[in-house]
């Protein structure tokens, strides 16, 4: 992977991370396209630049992740991700293998785009508007729902927030607790993915690959570029399903998903 791919790939984690759409097919298409998808250094690329993403997050709510008098804020998000860190481990090696297949993928863009354009219709008469309202019990069944996105192209962002919507949460609060909801599931996930996951026949480290070559400059330029791309993502989401709701994004994953299928079908 050279640096012009690095960058394009940060910016697609960027752009994807918390909007329904999959971050992972979008960037599974993209190193696909270049030839570079079975590269290992490449598959703790696209995760441990989740980092950044997370610290977008922290900026724009920092209010709610520096205040440590709300310690309910702390526990709901800690329960919650319980379900994602324990079924994450239990099947690693199933989900690497279907990382490796675009096209089941792309058929995930689809089915999720045409549950986003009912999905409005579908949660109606929300009465969740504030984080402080979520319980814990709603908070775990968010983090058991955010469990669909194991499965490459459902989207992690599109699974918590349907979760969100079905447990009562209006669409902006559903938006920002998956937002929350996403920063202890990432972080767990790029630790695990740099501290002590082994990559290749070779049983390598991530943390060890950073340290070849110019991994770990790639690995700093790809982080900083996600947060910053992100940040940006966040506030225009936002504004987006405050004004339209979710038909825009299931618009799109369906164009899309099936503009991938026919690209990978025909070049197999």
């Amino acid at each position: 992977m050279d640096f012009i791919q690095a960058i394009f790939l940060a910016i697609i984690e960027g752009l994807t991370e918390y909007l329904p759409i999959s971050s992972t097919a979008h960037m599974i298409f993209v190193s696909s396209y270049y030839g570079i998808q079975d590269d290992e250094f490449v598959k703790l690329f696209q995760t441990a630049i989740q980092f950044g993403a997370i610290l977008a997050v922290v900026v724009l709510y920092w209010k709610k992740f520096f205040d440590f008098t709300r310690i309910s804020f702390f526990v709901k998000l800690a329960c919650a991700v319980v379900p994602a860190l324990l079924l994450g481990y239990l099947f690693d090696d199933l989900i690497d293998a279907a990382l490796g297949d675009p096209i089941p993928i792309a058929i995930m863009l689809i089915v999720g785009g045409f549950v986003l354009l009912f999905i409005d219709n579908y949660f109606k008469n929300p009465v969740i508007a504030k984080e402080e309202d979520i319980t814990l019990k709603k908070a775990i069944t968010i983090g058991f729902w955010q469990c669909l996105a194991m499965m490459p192209g459902t989207s992690r962002s599109a699974a918590s927030i349907i979760g969100g919507m079905q447990q009562k949460l209006t669409r902006e609060t559903a938006a920002e607790f998956s937002f929350f909801l996403a920063v202890p599931t990432m972080l767990a996930v790029t630790v695990y993915s740099v501290l002590l996951k082994k990559y290749g026949p070779a049983e390598v480290k991530g943390y060890e690959m950073l340290m070849e070559g110019d991994n770990l400059k790639l690995f700093l330029l790809g982080n900083v570029i996600a947060f910053v791309v992100a940040i940006i993502a966040i506030k225009g989401f936002i504004g987006v399903i405050k004004k339209y709701g979710f038909k825009p994004w299931g618009y799109y994953r369906i164009v899309v998903g099936f503009a991938l299928l026919a690209y990978f079908i025909t070049t197999k």
